[in-house]
């Protein structure tokens, strides 16, 4: 009853939105006044953006959730005439009011804006149709761009010998050519690029100024003739003596490793002052009290010394480099010319580089509560870091972790109350170098590279089984591009001990396949993940790429096969009759297995209030030679908050498998489908909402797994994909965002002798509902 008084409640919220952005839309429209209902574009040639079209239109309709309901403008309707400034006025969006002068600046806009395009003699049409019963007014914007202008001749004019070398024999290529289609935006952005190649290569006071572009446009035919000129360094043509560009050199640098930046500059020169100051050849040290960074540590850091004369580039990458070490809250670099005779055909620069400090350690307190199908849980979780352990920028993070979860379990056939219990150390050693016997200077030529170790253990006490994991690992994380980042793991072990089974729960456990998976093992795996994560705060799209592959067991398995002292171990399985023989380290079996999964995530942003956003991922475990069972920590699983949302984690699959009523939720395997899609609009302040659909499954890669309906076939595994649809309400708090999700199952694989498509064929119950609690958006 509860469940069905839910449901009419959202179901009236829906319907209580729609009437909301449907009524009263003129109501603060004035009189004589028209609300812009609809804005139209037709443009009649491709290779003009629309985007970028749409952006010149100086007044737009309301903007609506899904296009259709204008949520907002029902809001600021609902609003009171009396207060000027209402809560409901703030959150809403005022009506956009018809202006003929705004029409008319919206062609102006769109005649400058196709002019930067070389499309000079392009026609635009706009048409304006009133509606004076419903008080609305309907644009549209009817645009022939004509044939462009296009560059006929592209010469150059460089006085100065110098700057003409460095351009032209730049390995970077013009953006500008001979037969390009006229666009004054593409010609500013090769102003841009030829002006930092200049500063890239030593000149240190060359700018955008110095360039300039005459174009011939009397030539005819839609032709132009383009002419760049470098003006010498005398802008102002004082004199009739030619004065060059001069290169520079960095003489000097100087770090000040307490910077305090809100200083004004005679009090920084006086702080300056009473600090001591470690000299070193042409590098000075400025600190307080003691120097608590190694020199060696902040020279090999820089790059500016990468290159004889000054560099825009390097300046960029040392830049990037002193950020990536994380021990600095604010960097600042900049250059002083050195005193110089005027006949010095090359000048000197002084480098500061400005450090503000990090508080060198800090710790953090998490306590997270949890309710899975009402079983209530609290874990704690304390972390150390230390900034600068031995003077190199290295960090160490202490993590320890307490947490309790009460559980409903079956044991004898009575249900019985559980407290699992979980307690962990991890311990993390970053060092800002790539600390090994094998050069390779040329991976890391973007960024700093970071060596991590890392040692943990873990005690999971839970209704099935008593296991400890303890682990190891050794690698390497470093950016190759601006959005890339890479992680290879050359040493990632964990070695599995189940100390306690519950004599219930393995006997329950039919498929022997998932039941040699919970048994002591070792992971000795060797891994590498690649990450594409671009920026998008100000990008109308966006894309996310991660890949990564992991392959365990293969160096100890050749090393135990062509060993004559490794002998196998032997063990009769009696319920199989079968004869297993298999290597052990340290009295341990080990696994072997290939793995490797994709994800991807693509973006769009259709106004400030709307956004669709799609997800993919595919992921393979091959298990094979040692141990033919993906361990269970490394196989698939699927339901939950980031997952398939109508259903509870670990609850969907494999496959068409249905698990029993009183199984414990722990269902993995080798194989992992899943796609979503989530439609995202703002609703008030800081609440958004949210459409998403999701779909997938989990599969096992071969027939060892006797679950019923679990392995992967070509041709059944698109009959067993799982679909999920849904509402979901986040509360953007800034630092964190808080997230609702209400999932509904719509087609249910496990429904092996009935029609899978719930909707129509079952009436709705709770059991195909699930409400998801998460910190942060899905994808």
């Amino acid at each position: 009853m509860r469940t069905k008084r839910t449901i009419q409640t959202k179901l009236l919220l829906c319907i209580a939105i729609v009437i909301l952005s449907a009524c009263s839309q003129t109501r603060y429209v004035p009189q004589g006044k028209f609300l812009i209902d609809d804005v139209k574009i037709k443009v009649d040639n491709k290779n003009v953006s629309k985007e970028e079209i749409q952006q010149q239109i100086s007044q737009k309709e309301n903007l609506g959730i899904l296009g259709i309901f204008r949520f907002h403008l029902g809001l600021y309707n609902m609003s009171s005439k009396k207060r000027e400034n209402g809560w409901l006025k703030r959150i809403g969006e005022a009506p956009s009011i018809y202006e003929e002068f705004q029409t008319e600046r919206s062609v102006e806009n769109l005649q400058q804006y196709l002019g930067n395009k070389g499309y000079y003699d392009a026609v635009i049409t706009d048409t304006t149709t009133f509606n004076n019963k419903r008080k609305k007014a309907k644009l549209s914007f009817d645009i022939k761009t004509g044939e462009p202008y296009i560059i006929n001749k592209y010469t150059h004019e460089v006085l100065d010998p110098n700057i003409e070398n460095v351009i032209f024999n730049s390995k970077t290529k013009g953006l500008v050519h001979s037969g390009d289609i006229f666009d004054v935006d593409i010609i500013n952005k090769e102003r841009t690029r030829i002006s930092n190649l200049m500063k890239d290569k030593g000149f240190f006071q060359f700018s955008p100024d110095y360039i300039k572009f005459e174009a011939d446009t009397t030539i005819g035919d839609n032709i132009v003739d383009l002419k760049m000129i470098i003006s010498d360094a005398d802008l102002q043509q004082k004199s009739d003596t030619v004065v060059r560009h001069k290169r520079f050199k960095v003489s000097h640098y100087q770090y000040d490793t307490n910077f305090a930046p809100n200083l004004t500059s005679r009090r920084r020169a006086r702080a300056i002052a009473l600090k001591d100051t470690l000299y070193d050849s042409q590098y000075s040290f400025i600190y307080t009290d003691k120097l608590k960074y190694k020199p060696n540590l902040l020279k090999s850091i820089s790059h500016v010394q990468d290159s004889t004369y000054y560099s825009l580039n390097n300046i960029d990458k040392t830049f990037r480099s002193l950020n990536a070490i994380q021990q600095f809250r604010l960097v600042d670099i900049n250059f002083t010319p050195t005193e110089q005779t005027e006949g010095d055909s090359v000048g000197f620069l002084n480098c500061n580089i400005n450090l503000a400090p990090m508080e060198r350690q800090g710790f953090s307190i998490e306590v997270e509560g949890t309710n899975a199908s009402g079983n209530f849980g609290v874990a704690g979780n304390f972390g150390y870091r230390h900034r600068n352990l031995f003077r190199g920028a290295e960090m160490l993070d202490l993590n320890l972790r307490i947490a309790r979860e009460r559980q409903q379990t079956l044991i004898s056939n009575e249900v019985v109350d559980f407290n699992t219990q979980e307690y962990g150390v991890e311990a993390t050693v970053t060092v800002p170098k790539f600390l090994s016997p094998f050069w390779a200077r040329r991976m890391f030529k973007y960024s700093v590279p970071q060596t991590i170790f890392s040692a943990g253990y873990n005690y999971q006490n839970r209704p099935d089984y008593t296991r400890t994991i303890a682990s190891f690992q050794y690698g390497y994380k470093w950016k190759s591009k601006p959005y890339r980042t890479n992680s290879l793991n050359l040493i990632n072990l964990n070695l599995v001990n189940m100390a306690e089974y519950n004599d219930d729960f393995i006997n329950s456990i039919q498929d022997l396949y998932i039941r040699s998976s919970y048994t002591d093992h070792m992971i000795m795996a060797l891994n590498f993940t690649s990450v594409y994560n671009p920026e998008h705060s100000s990008r109308s799209t966006y894309h996310y790429l991660r890949w990564s592959i992991e392959s365990a067991g293969n160096l100890l398995g050749t090393i135990a096969n062509a060993s004559n002292k490794w002998t196998p171990y032997f063990n009769y399985d009696e319920e199989t009759g079968n004869l297993e023989d298999y290597y052990r380290l340290l009295g341990v079996r080990f696994a072997q297995y290939l793995k490797g999964d994709v994800e991807f995530r693509y973006g769009y942003r259709i106004d400030k209030y709307n956004s669709i956003v799609g997800r993919a991922f595919v992921g393979v475990a091959l298990p094979y030679g040692n141990f033919d069972v993906t361990p269970f920590e490394k196989r698939y699983f699927s339901g939950g908050a980031n997952s398939i949302r109508a259903w509870q984690v670990r609850t969907l699959g494999p496959g068409s498998y249905a698990a029993g009523p009183n199984e414990y939720p722990n269902q993995s395997a080798d194989i992992k489908l899943e796609a979503n899609l989530e439609y995202r609009f703002k609703l008030i302040s800081f609440v958004e909402g949210a459409f998403f659909m999701d779909a997938g499954n989990i599969w096992a890669i071969n027939d060892k797994d006797n679950r019923e309906g679990a392995v992967f076939h070509f041709d059944e595994f698109y009959k067993q994909i799982a679909l999920g649809t849904g509402v979901g309400l986040r509360f953007d708090f800034s630092y964190f965002v808080f997230r609702l999700d209400l999932g509904m199952k719509m087609v249910d694989p496990s429904i092996v002798d009935g029609k899978k498509f719930i909707l129509g064929n079952y009436p709705l119950s709770k059991e195909h509902f699930n409400l998801n609690f998460a910190i942060g958006y899905p994808f």
